[in-house]
């Protein structure tokens, strides 16, 4: 088992890539609306957003947004570091902590 900070990066990409599939909005589209792979979860434009919904998201490989520990209350609670919810169209997830802290051993093994 591969482990960083107690989170195991392959439980962790199997989250991100085939459940919680984060990289319909936190890669850049390519031209024919495919994820860019080149630029994997380096943040993007939000595709037609609501106006009530964020205009960009942020880059999350490498070194996630906040420290380790909202990183993995975000996605535990779905309460952001600033206190509230993110805004739409981020889910508000509920995820275990060792489902959040291998999330983030695998965002956190994507170093570019």
């Amino acid at each position: 088992m591969d482990e960083v900070g107690g989170g195991d990066i392959e439980r962790g990409k199997y989250i991100v890539e085939g459940v919680a599939m984060c990289g319909r909005c936190h890669t850049p589209g390519g031209d024919k609306g495919q994820p860019d792979h080149m630029r994997w979860l380096q943040g993007a434009p939000i595709r037609d957003p609501d106006p009530n919904w964020a205009v960009q998201s942020p880059r999350i490989a490498g070194t996630p947004p906040g420290t380790d520990s909202e990183f993995v209350t975000l996605l535990m609670t779905g309460i952001s570091r600033t206190g509230a919810p993110p805004k739409p169209p981020m889910p508000s997830f509920r995820m275990t902590r060792k489902d959040a802290e291998s999330v983030l051993a695998y965002l956190k093994s994507l170093k570019r």
